[in-house]
């Protein structure tokens, strides 16, 4: 496959466009494979799904493991959870031939019925939620799939603190107690809002309590990273001064995404031959997010007046403490009781995240575009 631009946005191509993790991912193969549940921590876009798509790419995995990642940030579910795990599973087989997704489909029995298939008699994932009829009579057949499934499986659950939201009371107790039944499936917990996950896994009276190894994710080194965006660079002919990439790095606090947007639209602007200098970072910010101002438009419409009022707050103050103190509502021209309701809001739709006592918008490049 040619790549035009190696400084890739979504997804994951193959090690030679990831980043060093190089013992993070050692640690986390090593965990999985020696029967192992972890819940993996970080920021929002500090790379987690990508450490995860790469630890599971590696031939010790691959070769002797199934492996399914499912991502259930947009689920509110049991049901809707169920079906994105279906989901997944049946993507990941469908590619491995007929006997591999054969045993998958003999077990669902409560959904057999309502599979399709294709001219070529392959499966299609084609119901909706709602055909989920008995969510924990799936989940049940999904389990038990997973323990006969001929090899050992990792399941990767993406933004799984979402579960604590929803709205079934004892879903953590409905997979916690199918999940401790398990001899042949490890699974990874990853979760970006770090409080809800300490929540789940360190809160005594949770049903997660102690069954899990905690691992958490930083920043990428800034030598290793600038080593990595002029060995890239360097491939295509053109070449990246450190400054800028430390520029950037030091912009957004060395988040993978932010970087790796930010140097997309750095390398594309670089011709063959030429090099990228640090007075060509704040021309490839303003393009990167005036890309997205239509969409973010159209999120800010949704907003309530408060809401806006306190976001644009947090916005300038870029990580904002003690929103209901004097100072800060001095400072903005807001009221306690106003500023607690509209956060409760803004927390919900996702745009801003709350750790260690701290507020700041979820997305950088939102927050700058709004302060225009």
């Amino acid at each position: 496959m040619q790549v035009t631009n190696p400084f890739v946005v979504q997804g994951y191509l193959s090690p030679h466009y990831f980043c060093d993790r190089v013992e993070e991912t050692r640690y986390l193969s090593q965990l999985v494979t020696n029967g192992n549940n972890v819940a993996l921590i970080s920021p929002r876009r500090m790379g987690k799904t990508g450490l995860i798509l790469h630890c599971l790419n590696q031939a010790s995995i691959k070769e002797a493991y199934y492996t399914f990642v499912v991502d259930i940030y947009a689920t509110k579910n049991l049901q809707e959870f169920v079906f994105e795990l279906g989901r997944a599973i049946m993507a990941t087989l469908k590619p491995k031939g007929h006997r591999a997704w054969e045993l998958f489909l003999n077990c669902i029995a409560s959904l057999r019925s309502t599979i399709t298939f294709d001219m070529n008699g392959n499966p299609e994932w084609g119901l909706g939620i709602g055909e989920v009829k008995t969510p924990a009579t799936t989940l049940d057949e999904i389990f038990d799939y997973l323990e006969h499934a001929g090899r050992p499986c990792i399941v990767a659950i993406d933004e799984f603190q979402v579960v604590a939201n929803y709205s079934d009371s004892n879903i953590e107790a409905v997979l916690r107690t199918r999940i401790q039944r398990c001899r042949n499936t490890t699974f990874i917990y990853a979760g970006s809002q770090r409080h809800m996950m300490s929540e789940i896994f360190l809160t005594p009276s949770r049903p997660f309590y102690q069954s899990t190894m905690l691992m958490s994710l930083g920043q990428i080194a800034l030598d290793r990273y600038t080593d990595f965006a002029q060995n890239l660079f360097g491939e295509y002919q053109k070449s990246i001064t450190a400054e800028a990439i430390a520029d950037v790095y030091n912009r957004y606090d060395g988040i993978t995404w932010y970087l790796q947007a930010v140097l997309n639209a750095l390398f594309a602007m670089t011709e063959r031959g030429e090099c990228c200098t640090p007075e060509m970072v704040e021309q490839a910010i303003e393009q990167v997010v005036t890309q997205q101002s239509f969409a973010y438009a159209s999120l800010l419409h949704q907003l309530p007046t408060k809401q806006k009022e306190v976001l644009v707050a947090i916005c300038k103050e870029g990580k904002a403490e003690n929103i209901t103190s004097r100072q800060f509502l001095q400072k903005y021209h807001l009221t306690a009781s106003s500023v607690q309701a509209a956060v409760k809001g803004l927390l919900e739709k996702d745009f801003i995240t709350f750790d260690m006592g701290v507020y700041s918008p979820c997305d950088r490049f939102f927050a700058q575009w709004l302060l225009r």
